[in-house]
């Protein structure tokens, strides 16, 4: 670039500032200033390069290839030098890379996790920055995530969880050209100071002892010594595999699962007078009380609705483990609402998507929105001071608090 050529951009950067034009994107005169640095920053790097002791071993310049960069400003083309033993290396935009600047890969980043579309992407991007990206760019970048998934995924963990939720999800990936459904289970767990966490993410094709014996040997391995309570709708296998592991675990089967199960088998006309005497029974303020209403509903309908009768029954020790606490915990325990809220916020990003290219392309996705989604969980639940203390009168030893603060982290007075 010439001197002249310098000062018709410079002058244009001042014309379009006093102006009140915009100096970035398309026609703006910050991409030529851009060029220019990069240009110069990579014949420093050669300079650089060529000391005395390439030069000794004969190697020198040997022309200048051409690449077109793209960046947040617009895309422009940079004359990259080339020495002729094929060793330079630069540093400030390396071989093969063609996105420079982190800002950008990290709008694109943002924009996937968001849930919007390679095709939506290009469009935003192109509109934003004047800068052409091809979808094959679009998961090269969105690849970058895979080793932050995996560290995410064998990240450390506390050793004790109070309450964990296990739910999953469902979703089309293609698999060796096919479409098939996969369930990804999602844990979510509250830590002794009432902080929300999620513990991990498994793609399943099938529920079963081996699988969740995979699932819980993950979490120990990874520091979970122990589990108070944990929720979940009626998987298979799960009950047998986490006593296995944890066999001081209390299983709270998920109530609302149940009723929505019962619920299938019950014809319509019945519905209405059927819930009213099933709420009897899953609203009553003790297990006693429980499971005199249950008598009671299987009396009235055991002959009509024998299956949904011996479902409940059948189920009974483990639908009815949340009668020991107080309401406070119970709320949080005989329902799987405090995952299924989380699946509610990850479907609004991956809504948009028909099938899944892979099970990455499914991870990544559902990774980044958990991301996001973790960002408001920086406080104890609400009244997990008290929470904890029932916790601790139950299980004793198991819950050890540290008595120089409240659960809440805050110092106790006096």
């Amino acid at each position: 670039m010439t001197q002249e050529e310098l000062d018709n951009i410079e002058q244009k950067a001042l014309e379009q500032f006093t102006t009140g034009k915009n100096l970035f994107g398309k026609g703006g005169a910050f991409a030529p200033l851009l060029q220019r640095f990069l240009n110069k920053a990579l014949e420093a790097e050669m300079e650089a390069h060529l000391d005395d002791s390439q030069r000794l071993n004969g190697n020198k310049r040997n022309g200048k290839g051409s690449k077109r960069v793209k960046t947040s400003i617009g895309s422009f083309d940079i004359e990259t030098p080339q020495d002729r033993q094929s060793s330079f290396e630069p540093e400030i935009i390396k071989k093969r890379q063609t996105i420079l600047a982190d800002t950008l890969s990290e709008k694109i980043i943002g924009l996937y996790g968001l849930g919007m579309s390679y095709r939506d992407i290009c469009s935003h991007i192109k509109q934003m920055y004047d800068t052409e990206i091809s979808p094959s760019v679009l998961t090269e970048i969105t690849d970058r995530i895979i080793p932050d998934i995996k560290a995410w995924q064998s990240r450390p963990l506390d050793p004790l969880y109070t309450i964990v939720w296990l739910d999953a999800m469902f979703y089309k990936v293609r698999v060796d050209g096919q479409i098939k459904n996969r369930a990804l289970y999602n844990v979510l767990g509250i830590n002794k100071d009432g902080l929300k966490d999620h513990l991990g993410m498994y793609i399943s094709e099938s529920e079963g002892s081996k699988f969740w014996l995979q699932v819980l040997t993950d979490l120990q391995n990874r520091g979970v010594k122990d589990i108070l309570i944990a929720c979940t709708d009626a998987l298979p296998g799960f009950t047998e595999a986490i006593l296995s592991i944890y066999p001081k675990t209390e299983v709270q089967l998920c109530v609302v699962h149940q009723i929505r199960n019962s619920l299938k088998y019950i014809a319509s006309k019945d519905q209405k007078e059927f819930m009213q005497d099933l709420r009897l029974v899953y609203k009553a303020t003790s297990k006693a009380i429980a499971e005199e209403e249950l008598s009671n509903l299987e009396k009235k309908w055991g002959e009509k609705y024998l299956v949904v009768i011996q479902s409940w029954r059948r189920n009974w020790e483990n639908l009815s483990q949340y009668f020991s606490y107080t309401p406070a915990i119970r709320t949080l325990i005989y329902t799987t609402n405090a995952v299924e809220g989380y699946n509610r916020q990850v479907r609004k990003v991956t809504k948009t998507k028909g099938a899944f290219p892979n099970d990455m392309a499914l991870l990544k996705l559902v990774y980044l929105a958990t991301m996001n989604i973790q960002k408001k969980w920086t406080t104890p639940l609400h009244n997990w001071s008290l929470n904890i203390q029932q916790l601790y009168i139950r299980f004793g030893d198991r819950v050890k608090l540290d008595l120089a603060t409240t659960p809440s982290g805050v110092p106790p007075k006096g």
